[in-house]
């Protein structure tokens, strides 16, 4: 019995954070939010895309590895802001 007990209480703790996951990308994807944090990817993509990249990309020299660098520069920021809307949200959504 007690291990039936166990499994329960994970399957009802792996659905109840599903659940919050589901919620956290509700919240995130509201259009005020969506407004803020591509809007600070985007500043600090271009930002840390010019400190790191800029001048490989002027000389010519930029190959897809580069690329693939310069996305992931707005990419963290936003998943960073994400993370940070969802943690400063009222408890009552968490």
């Amino acid at each position: 019995m007690q291990a039936h007990a166990s499994s329960t209480a994970l399957a009802s703790t792996s659905s109840t954070r599903s659940e919050r996951i589901g919620a956290a990308i509700a919240y995130c994807r509201r259009p005020e939010h969506l407004r803020r944090t591509l809007r600070i990817a985007l500043v600090v993509g271009l930002l840390l895309t010019a400190i790191n990249q800029l001048d490989v990309i002027l000389r010519g020299d930029a190959t897809a590895a580069t690329w693939v660098k310069c996305a992931l520069n707005f990419v963290v920021p936003f998943v960073v802001s994400n993370l940070g809307l969802v943690s400063g949200r009222p408890s009552r959504l968490r």
